[in-house]
């Protein structure tokens, strides 16, 4: 006979998972990797404590220095991530439901919503944060997520490859030669936070609800480290 789960509804409950892999190709060890005398991955977990008695962490791992890491921050540990969401093609959002789905099953309890913090955005505000919440729990918004300016990167500037010839990267048929503070504002998610709706999610399979709020971080803040030089640059304006 299969038993039915029943859910106990926590309002305003947000499970805080944060992903923390042991494989990764640009730096090795990554989230482990030392800044200011701490593993990438504490700047987050020290981020996750402070936001409130409302949230729930999980640090979704198959890594054994992550585990340690974990237990010295007295946090509960629910066992390691399975192998097909350890892979480099891994899906963040699998990895998410995963773990959501896993937690909810075992404690049977329903979260209104989901934080989702990369160790690699390793610069945060609390307020930031929190000022994310408070736009999902007034209820206008079903997601937030933090964007960063991309700056002289901009889509109207980039080039493809097509054949033997560069060409325009969003096809324009003449070089657009517009100066840079006269290009449209244009961001691009900066990985720092994504925030969103439990039912949303589900619904949507996405991080990204379809009324989404962004917030817009600067310097520090919209750091996200992926190649050594990132950490190396971010090691040296700590300074």
């Amino acid at each position: 006979m299969i038993r039915k789960i029943v859910f106990n509804t926590m309002t305003r409950k947000y499970l805080c998972i944060i992903p923390a892999r042991a494989g990764s190709k640009g730096i090795k060890n990554k989230n482990v990797s030392l800044l200011k005398d701490k593993p990438l991955i504490q700047h987050t977990i020290d981020v996750a404590k402070r936001i409130g008695k409302n949230c729930q962490i999980i640090v979704s791992t198959d890594c054994k220095k992550v585990h340690k890491i974990v237990q010295k921050n007295n946090l509960k540990f629910y066992g390691y991530r399975p192998k097909w969401l350890c892979g480099s093609y891994a899906l963040t959002k699998d990895v998410v439901k995963y773990e959501l789905n896993k937690f909810e099953k075992k404690f049977k309890l329903k979260f209104f919503g989901i934080i989702l913090l990369q160790p690699t955005c390793p610069i945060r505000k609390t307020q930031t944060i929190k000022k994310a919440l408070n736009y999902l729990n007034k209820g206008s918004f079903d997601s937030v997520i933090s964007v960063c300016d991309v700056g002289s990167q901009h889509p109207y500037r980039m080039k493809v490859f097509k054949g033997k010839y560069i060409k325009n990267f969003m096809g324009f048929k003449k070089e657009n030669m517009t100066a840079r503070q006269k290009l449209p504002k244009i961001f691009i998610r900066s990985g720092s936070f994504y925030i969103i709706k439990r039912d949303t999610f589900l619904k949507e399979n996405s991080l990204v609800g379809k009324k989404c709020k962004g917030i817009v971080l600067n310097g520090l803040e919209a750091t996200n480290i992926d190649q050594k030089v990132d950490l190396d640059y971010l090691k040296l304006r700590l300074r």
